[in-house]
């Protein structure tokens, strides 16, 4: 792999991202480098979301994987190193897919590598080769019209897609109750659905006058902490606030104080909180909180019910829909492009930082006949 065997070096597994850097490592970091205190590694760890410090810890375990078997150092790596691999991401068939890394994965692959390093006390490698092997690569996805070379995105829940999805839910029952409540009012929040999980219902308060409700919403991106204001819907089955209500009453119904989590676990059968098991042993949250896995699933089988899953049609020129939990937050960005809200306090409604770039990128079916926007528009054509 074009270097001869460098020498290893680094630190344990336990200085690191949530465990970022693997316990391969054996000699010590260079003393004039100070190493940080496990307290102070923990403390950083806590600021890397969940959800990325567990794709890093993949990335970082198949990058140092790869280097190992190829005689190659993974920290600290060199600029040389991180080219070789990037270039192997490119080339070499997953197992699962039969076909190389999206430059979306190789990309977050490079990120992890410098995560590692920068978490170590260690210099980053030198990412100027790889970066060209990266863009030459989507040059040549692209060209080739490779779906690899776009990215896909959740598809739209627009307010006339939650229609359709609600209209599909049997909202008699408990569960039904609940999944119509979940949709309406991620919708109405923007919420991703790791921020719909940890609401409680303490978080909801009826605002003055009868006018919704006040949403206290933890986003763990977003530094500026503001009440969000959820007035009443247009239509009765995608009223966030009515369905929330309605979600509640069934579950005083069912015996159930609506107190902490305010989605909870609800099987078939209308059981809250059933026990789940996994080789033997409980698991799951004891209070029967929602996990992001689970909140994203109610979008996936509402799509599922209303027939949506599997139907490319004129509503989805893109393809077959992808259905995630990130539907309903695309769906809220369209929607205030199409109603035509200011961009500025939809995006920090919605907890995208002013100027985001995220935010602007889910207005492009929106603003695709856009007559304000569109500059074929009145120009004589």
């Amino acid at each position: 792999m074009g270097r001869a065997v460098e020498k290893r070096s680094g630190i344990p597994a336990t200085a690191s991202f949530g465990s970022v850097v693997p316990r391969s490592s054996e000699a010590a970091v260079p003393p004039a480098r100070q190493q940080l205190s496990q307290a102070a590694l923990a403390a950083m760890a806590k600021g890397v979301p969940a959800a990325t410090a567990r794709g890093y810890r993949g990335d970082w375990a198949r990058f140092e994987e790869w280097a190992l078997a190829a005689g190659l150092c993974p920290l600290p790596a060199t600029g040389e190193t991180l080219t070789e691999y990037v270039t192997w991401c490119t080339l070499t068939p997953r197992p699962r897919t039969g076909r190389p890394y999206k430059p979306s994965s190789i990309d977050r692959a490079m990120a992890a590598v410098a995560v590692a390093h920068q978490a170590a006390g260690l210099p980053q490698p030198s990412q100027t080769g790889a970066r060209l092997v990266l863009r030459g690569y989507e040059a040549e996805l692209k060209t080739t019209k490779d779906p690899r070379g776009k990215v896909r995105k959740a598809t739209a829940a627009t307010p006339r897609v939650l229609r359709q999805m609600i209209a599909a839910t049997d909202t008699g029952t408990l569960i039904g109750a609940r999944d119509a409540a979940a949709l309406t009012n991620g919708f109405a929040l923007a919420a991703r659905s790791s921020e719909a999980a940890l609401l409680d219902w303490e978080d909801a308060a009826e605002a003055d006058d009868d006018q919704g409700l006040l949403y206290d919403l933890y986003r763990p991106k977003v530094t500026n902490d503001q009440p969000l204001g959820v007035p009443y819907g247009s239509y009765a089955s995608t009223c966030p606030v009515r369905t929330l209500r309605t979600y509640r009453q069934a579950l005083l119904d069912h015996g159930h104080k609506p107190t902490g989590p305010m989605f909870v676990r609800i099987d078939r059968h209308g059981r809250i909180n059933p026990p789940m098991f996994r080789d033997g042993r409980r698991i799951g949250d004891p209070s029967g909180r929602m996990t992001a896995e689970g909140i994203a699933d109610i979008v996936t089988r509402a799509a599922a019910r209303a027939g949506l899953a599997v139907r490319p049609d004129r509503l989805f020129p893109e393809g077959t829909p992808r259905w995630t939990g990130h539907a309903l937050r695309r769906g809220y960005a369209e929607a205030t492009r199409h109603a035509k809200k200011d961009p500025l306090e939809a995006a920090r409604h919605g907890g995208w930082a002013d100027g985001s770039r995220a935010f602007a990128g889910y207005h492009d079916r929106a603003a695709a006949f856009d007559e304000e926007l569109n500059p074929l528009y009145g120009i004589g054509l």
